[in-house]
Parts: C-alpha cells; structure tokens; sequence
C-alpha cells in the first residue's frame, strides 16, 4: 500500500519557540479579562491565525480537538452552576428541586433558583477557559514538537531525548501492530482474538527490543553523556541564577494573571527571572559538548510574530493598570459589555503571523510497503537530523550526521 510522506528539506517553517511564545502570551492576554467580546476576538484571531498558517502534518488536527474540549468545559461549567452552583441574585430562569445540606456546606447548593447572572457568569469563566486551551492548541498545530524539542537549551538535552522516546513510543507501537497484522493476514494467518495476540505479541515485542538496541547504539556512537569539565563555582553560579530566575518567573507570570497583584502587571520581574534563567542554561550548558544540524534561525519573521504576541499582551496589561473600563464584565446590573478600543487593537495586533509567517513547503515522496511505513517523527522534516530520530523511525542512514542535542560528533 502506497503512502506519501514528507521528504526533503522544503522550506523551513518558523521557529517553534515563536509559536509558542505568541500564543502564550494571547492564552495569557485571554486570562487578564472577562469581558466576551474580548475573548470571542482573541479566539477568532488565534483560530485565524491557525488555519492560514498551519499545514498537513500529524499534529495540526490538535487545533479541532482543543476547540471541541473547549466547548466541553464551557458546557461543563455552566452544567456544574446549574446543579451545584452559588445561587446569585437575579433574573430568575427556572427552579429546581432544592435539597437542604448541612450548615457546614453553606457554599455548595443542590438544585434551587438559577438566575441569568449566574449562567452567564458560568458561559464566562468557561469561556476564558476554552480561549486559553485553544491558544495552546494553535501551537500545537503550527509548531512541530519535535523541532521545539530541538531548540532546547544544551544543559536539557537528556530531557529532550527522553521526551522525544516518549512521544515517539505511542505511534511506533501502533505501527508496529499493524504492520505485524498486515503481515500475518497475508500469509492467511488469525489477526483476531487469543490466537491472533498470542502471534501478534511476540513480533511487536522483538521490534520494540531491536529499536531500542538501535537507539542505544547510536547514542552510544556519537558520545552521548560527555561531559566537559566546568569550574565547581560556575556550576554552583548556574544552577543559583537558574533557580532565582525561575522563582521569579512564577511570580511575574502570577501578576501577568492576576491584575493589579504586582508592581507593572509582573512585567519587570518576568523579564528579570528570564535573564537569569537565560544565563543560568547558557553557563550550565558548557558541561555538554554539542553540535548542530541544520539549527532553526530566528530573523526578522520570529520576531515579528512574537513581536505581536507580546504586544497583544501588553495592551492588556497596560489597559489594566490605567483602569481602563470594560475589561471586567459587570454582572450586576446585568448589560451588554462595553468595547475596550485599546485592548481590542492590540488583540488584533496578533493577527500578525498570518501574513508574516513564512509557508513551509515539502516535498512528497510515496513509499510502498507495509514496512516503509513512517514514524510520526519521521513525518516532519526533522528525520535526519540526528540518531534518535534516525533510529525511531526505522533508518540508519550511512551518511549520518552528529545528532542535535546530543553531546559530541562531528556534524556539520
């Protein structure tokens, strides 16, 4: 059975950490408020964004699944209010039957008078919810995971390579089933029931020890877990910035989400905590010898489109701190939201990455045979760009290159 796969180097996509950095920072954007119009306008902008620039690969389908678990939470929440909800004074909708709770319970109810205000509150909050998973289900569809895994610091190239195993562990297995089955129906073999898993365990089994007897010799080829000695001081001096940055990161991202509880929005101590998180993997990667293949640029497009996530936030932030109204929504007296003009021009700021992102292109290549069957690593463009790849997707190629985050060799 033919089967096209991706092949060819094509034309690079952005930088995954572009990806994430942008919508990060509109999932952040979406938690600063509570008005709908605003979170219905970041929502339609990422989605936006999402299908003029994502393309066919395995992972861009996650934007649909985090679009309908989205709606799940919002019908969830206001399902939840319904029956267990604090009943808010009101425009009374309906009443249901009320059973009495003990005092110890005064904050829970079971049935009652449910108020317009408290369904809408309810669509609201789950609303804010549902924008923020879909900004992290556009990353997932623009961004490849394994070329984000790529771009980690040195110092975490050990959790890169046990993360890429990880996620390549699921498609593999369940490839290997189905070429195992394919296999046995040919040869007019049981493929169902106690007779076709007694037949079907063993072979998926001695590929799964064979790949990992594979993956173990690559690794051990090209140097995996050398180290280069460092200067006790610098070593105590990089996991010190490290950790004071990362404290100092929460805290920011803490005052990003919640308004008003830092000094300007928790910017000033997220850019700090990042400098010294910055500082603290660059001086503890020096213990690892590694080389590059093919590493992923940042230039003018990376920056214009975090450029814009960042802006987007920033207007939120800004709006916050001046008192700008509209931004939280009024239940009581109960009317339509209000329209923060700033707040909605630096949301649209956001649309940005739909014309400055660049297309990534590949070439397609069809390959017959059960056996020549991808791995879901080796479906992106990244399948040779090390032994760990390499190897999960079933290729040894003779021409390898040093691996990307992995210490040693000599790639080019």
């Amino acid at each position: 059975m033919s089967r096209p796969v991706l092949a060819g180097p094509g034309r690079r996509g952005l930088h995954p950490g572009a990806w994430w950095l942008w919508a990060a920072c509109m999932a952040a954007a979406a938690s600063r408020t509570t008005n709908p119009i605003l979170l219905l306008l970041i929502g339609a902008v990422v989605l936006y964004v999402a299908a003029a620039r994502r393309t066919d690969a395995p992972w861009s389908r996650s934007i649909v699944v985090f679009l309908r678990l989205g709606l799940v939470v919002i019908l969830i929440r206001v399902v939840l209010v319904i029956v267990f909800g604090n009943r808010l004074p009101g425009h009374t909708l309906f009443t249901l039957p009320h059973v009495p709770l003990p005092s110890w319970a005064a904050g829970v109810s079971i049935g009652g008078t449910v108020t317009a205000e408290a369904v809408l509150a309810a669509v609201v909050q789950g609303l804010r919810l549902a924008v923020v998973l879909v900004c992290f289900g556009a990353a997932n569809s623009l961004a490849s995971p394994y070329r984000l895994l790529r771009c980690l610091p040195a110092v975490l190239y050990e959790a890169g390579v046990a993360i890429t195993v990880a996620l390549s562990f699921a498609p593999e297995l369940v490839m290997a089933i189905t070429d195992v089955r394919a296999a046995r129906r040919l040869r007019g073999r049981p493929t169902r029931g106690f007779a076709g898993l007694r037949g079907t365990a063993v072979p998926v089994l001695e590929r799964a020890l064979d790949r990992s007897l594979q993956l173990a010799s690559s690794m051990d080829a090209r140097g995996y877990g050398r180290r280069v000695p460092v200067a006790r001081g610098a070593r105590r001096a990089a996991a010190g910035a490290t950790a004071c940055g990362l404290l100092l990161v929460v805290a920011g991202v803490y005052g990003v989400l919640v308004a008003g509880s830092l000094p300007g929005g928790g910017i000033p101590f997220v850019a700090v905590g990042a400098v010294l998180v910055g500082t603290g993997l660059a001086v503890g990667g020096r213990r690892t010898n590694r080389t590059r293949y093919r590493p992923d640029p940042w230039r003018l497009p990376e920056w214009l489109v975090s450029g814009s996530g960042i802006v987007a936030l920033g207007s939120l932030v800004v709006a916050g701190v001046l008192g700008v109204p509209g931004l939280e929504y009024v239940l009581s007296p109960l009317r339509l939201p209000t329209l923060p003009v700033v707040a909605a021009i630096g949301i649209l700021v956001g649309l940005v990455p739909a014309w400055a992102a660049p297309v990534e292109r590949t070439s397609l290549v069809v390959r017959s045979g059960p056996t020549s069957r991808p791995s879901a690593a080796a479906e992106s463009e990244d399948l040779v760009t090390g032994p760990v790849s390499d190897t999960l997707s079933g290729a040894a190629p003779a021409d390898a290159v040093a691996p990307v985050g992995l210490p040693g060799g000599n790639g080019g």
